[in-house]
């Protein structure tokens, strides 16, 4: 299985995501946002994997790389790629499909609950977040998961984007948490220290959460009729 991930150049890691991959025996490439005109036009990926970001996509320094980007996720699910948006890379697939996003009314750093709109979904549970935008479920997409904040997933044919992060582990928090990440917390009055300790005790159960994530990702959403 060849693999897209879209990632920024300090923010690549896509941990648990890319382990419960393992199993399809991955060849992993990346597209860095910082250099969308590097990117390989001719690719024929079987599947495209956009993490999270420091960036908002409304930043107007970087709509060069937005509209980039956007433009490869329409020409890339317009060929029948699944694609799989994480945070920024969920945000991504709305504004690229119609939607709309902006800066939430309540940001979420941590962990915390999100609801399924079908309970057979393996969406419902505690993820890790770090946000401060929401986004719409632009025409034609099902919203498949929400919480306070807004909507955390939404779907359409094989695409698929989830506001929380599957993707983080202990050491992928512990990296958030540094440098600017660390003003962050202090600006939104959360201990570093509760943190990383509830970390530790999520990330006991969340490597079988995100393998159930990405194993119905792979056999139902990726596998869904293409509607061109």
């Amino acid at each position: 299985m060849k693999i897209e991930i879209i990632a920024n150049r300090e923010e690549d890691d896509a941990g648990l995501v890319v382990a419960a991959l393992d199993s399809e025996g991955p060849v992993v490439t990346f597209r860095y946002r910082e250099e969308p005109r590097s990117w390989n036009a001719d690719s024929r990926p079987d599947l495209v994997v956009s993490l999270g970001s420091s960036w908002s996509v409304y930043w107007n320094h970087i709509s060069t790389n937005v509209d980039a980007e956007a433009a490869f996720l329409r020409y890339s699910i317009g060929r029948g790629v699944p694609y799989l948006g994480i945070c920024y890379g969920a945000q991504m697939l709305s504004l690229a499909s119609g939607g709309r996003v902006e800066r939430g009314k309540t940001s979420e750093i941590g962990w915390h609950s999100v609801t399924s709109t079908e309970v057979s979904l393996p969406l419902s549970g505690r993820w890790m977040q770090w946000h401060y935008d929401c986004f719409s479920a632009p025409l034609g997409f099902d919203t498949l998961a929400i919480n306070d904040a807004g909507i955390q997933a939404i779907r359409k044919g094989r695409s698929l984007g989830v506001q929380f992060h599957p993707e983080a582990t202990e050491a992928i928090v512990t990296r958030w948490m540094a440098g600017d990440g660390a003003a962050e917390l202090a600006a939104a009055g959360l201990s570093p220290l509760t943190l990383l300790e509830e970390t530790r005790r999520e990330v006991t159960r969340t490597p079988q959460a995100t393998s159930a994530l990405v194993r119905w990702f792979l056999d139902g959403v990726a596998q869904s009729p293409f509607l061109a």
